[in-house]
C-alpha cells in the first residue's frame, strides 16, 4: 500500500488534504492550478492562480518522464511565476501507466480485512509482482440491490511511474501529497460544467475529448459514470508538423507561431481548415469505436478540450462531422477569479487546465 511504501502520503483515489495546487505534467507543458472557496458557507469556488509552462520537447515520453533534471526545471519555473507560497502539490499519472478493476466484496468489513482482500484479488488481474507495483482502493457504492455487498475499485501502478512524479515535484522543491488519474481528474472538474446542461445531464451520453499535443483521449459518461476510454495517437503536433512542413519552419518556429498566430495569410485555408477536418474525422471515429465496444447507440453531447479546442469553429466542425451538440470546457464558468486573473486569457486558456483543476479540486476532499 501507499502509505507503507513512501514517507509521504500518497492516494490515487481519496484522502483529506491541505491546501495543494493541482500540477498536470504533459508531454507539451506543466499545467499549474490553486482554488481556493469563497462566498456563503464557502461553497463557491474561486480559482486565485494559474499557470501553463512549456515542457522542453525532450522531456517527456508516452506521458512518462524521461529528463527528471527538465521537467524539475520546468516544475520549478512554473511555480515561481504563480508567485503562491503553497508548496503541497496533487500530481496525476497517465490512465495508460495504471490498472483500474471493479470488484465486489462483502460490506461491513474492517479496513484492514478489506485491504487483504483487495491485495488478493489484485494479484489476480495485474501482471506484476505486488511488491513491484503501488497499489490503492476505494469502496465507490453499495451494490445495485444488495445491501451485503459494495463496489470497490482498485487502482495500482508500476513503482517507478509514482516515483518518477514524486522525485520531479521534489527536486523543484514541492511534496506530492495525493497521486491521482488523470481520467478521474479531467472527471472530477468536468463535472462543474455538467450544471449547464438540461436537467443536469440525467440519463445523458456525454463524449468528453481531451486533445493533447500527442494524444487524443475520449472519455464517454453516462449519469456521471465513465463508461468507455479510449487514446488515440493524434494531437496538436500534428499541427505544428504541417505548419513547418508548408512553411518551411524549424519545429520550434512552428510552434511559436501557432501560439502567436504569426503565420502567412495561406494558414488557415490550407493547414487550419485540413488539420480540423482531419481531427473531426478523428473524434468521428472515436465515437464509431465507442458504438461498437458497447450497448450504447447514442451520444448526445460531445465536450472537447485541451489545447486545440480553441481553434475557432473546430467545435462547429466537429459537431457537423458527427451530429452531435459539441462545446467547449471550461470548468471555471461558474467560479470566481481572483483579481490576479484575467478572464479574457483564462477563457484561451480554460480548456487546457481540465487535469490541473480536477486535481485542485482535491483539496475539498471531505474525509
Amino acid at each position: 500500500m501507499f502509505k507503507s511504501n513512501f514517507e509521504i502520503n500518497l492516494d490515487f483515489l481519496r484522502i483529506k488534504s491541505p491546501r495543494l495546487i493541482g500540477v498536470d505534467i504533459s508531454s507539451s507543458s506543466v499545467k499549474m492550478v490553486e482554488l481556493s472557496r469563497s462566498g456563503k458557507g464557502n461553497q463557491t469556488y474561486r480559482i486565485d492562480r494559474y499557470v501553463i509552462e512549456p515542457m522542453p520537447a525532450d522531456a517527456m515520453l508516452d506521458g512518462g518522464i524521461v529528463n527528471l533534471e527538465a521537467v524539475s526545471e520546468c516544475l520549478q519555473r512554473g511555480w515561481k511565476r504563480m508567485g503562491t507560497r503553497l508548496k503541497n502539490v496533487a500530481l496525476a499519472l497517465p490512465v495508460t501507466d495504471v490498472i483500474t478493476k471493479k470488484i465486489i466484496v462483502p460490506a461491513g468489513q474492517r479496513e484492514d480485512d478489506l485491504a487483504f482482500q483487495v491485495e488478493t484479488e489484485a494479484s489476480q488481474y495485474i501482471p506484476f509482482p505486488l511488491d513491484e507495483i503501488d497499489l490503492d482502493f476505494q469502496v465507490v457504492k453499495p451494490v445495485q440491490d444488495s445491501q451485503e455487498e459494495v463496489e470497490v475499485l482498485i487502482a495500482a501502478s508500476r513503482k517507478e511511474k509514482v516515483e518518477d512524479r514524486v522525485a520531479a515535484a521534489l527536486s523543484a522543491g514541492l511534496k506530492a501529497i495525493v497521486m491521482d488519474i488523470e481520467s478521474y481528474a479531467a472527471q472530477a472538474a468536468f463535472e462543474l460544467t455538467l450544471g449547464q446542461l438540461p436537467e443536469n445531464s440525467k440519463d445523458q451520453v456525454i463524449a468528453l475529448v481531451d486533445i493533447g499535443a500527442t494524444v487524443m483521449k475520449i472519455n464517454v459518461f453516462h449519469n456521471g459514470e465513465p463508461v468507455y476510454t479510449r487514446d488515440q495517437p493524434f494531437g496538436g503536433n500534428q499541427l505544428t508538423q504541417e505548419i513547418s512542413n508548408q512553411f518551411n519552419l524549424s519545429t520550434e518556429e512552428s510552434e511559436t507561431a501557432k501560439r502567436n498566430g504569426n503565420l502567412p495569410d495561406n494558414y488557415k485555408s490550407d493547414v487550419l481548415q485540413p488539420f480540423c477536418e482531419t481531427l473531426a474525422i478523428e473524434v468521428m471515429r472515436a465515437i464509431q469505436f465507442f458504438y461498437t465496444s458497447t450497448q450504447y447507440t447514442e451520444v448526445n453531447y460531445i465536450f472537447i478540450a485541451g489545447g486545440c479546442a480553441v481553434i475557432p469553429g473546430l467545435s462547429d466542425i466537429i459537431a457537423s462531422r458527427t451530429q452531435v451538440s459539441t462545446f467547449v470546457v471550461n470548468p471555471f464558468a461558474n467560479m470566481e477569479l481572483s483579481s490576479r486573473i484575467t478572464s479574457r486569457q483564462l477563457n484561451v486558456d480554460a480548456s487546457s487546465l481540465l487535469i490541473a483543476c480536477g486535481l485542485a479540486l482535491r483539496s475539498f476532499d471531505p474525509s
